[in-house]
């Protein structure tokens, strides 16, 4: 019988051995012999690069990415991303509100959202 087990980059094979004990008994012994087996890395999968925080494309850029900058230093940085979250929050709902009167379906919401946020970009509100 000849089976390999093999774990993550171990390989177990089995081997028999015989011996002889003093009692002319013939007794059959089992034995794995471990053998480490490395495995070629792939070059068609790239190594991965160190995690990048999430950041806008525009930073620094746009009309009114010096007012936001401005008014992040005066106010701190945890306090204006409040103030921002909020602000976001309740443009998110004017659109829903706009979708509701016009009849839009939820897909055509969620374009309207990505549409705002892409355009906050390039003004640099998201600066």
């Amino acid at each position: 019988m000849a089976a390999a087990v093999s774990f993550s980059r171990v390989r177990a094979l089995p081997t028999w051995s015989s011996s002889v004990s003093g009692s002319g008994d013939d007794h059959h012994s089992y034995s794995y012999s471990v053998v480490a087996m490395s495995r070629p890395r792939s070059s068609a999968r790239p190594l991965r690069s160190p995690a990048r925080m999430m950041g806008n494309v525009n930073a620094g850029k746009g009309l009114f990415a010096p007012l936001v900058v401005v008014a992040r230093n005066i106010i701190g940085r945890k306090r204006f991303n409040q103030l921002r979250g909020k602000a976001i929050a309740l443009h998110s709902q004017v659109i829903t509100e706009f979708c509701k009167t016009i009849g839009a379906d939820s897909k055509q919401r969620q374009g309207l959202i990505r549409l705002a946020k892409k355009n906050g970009e390039k003004l640099g509100f998201l600066a």
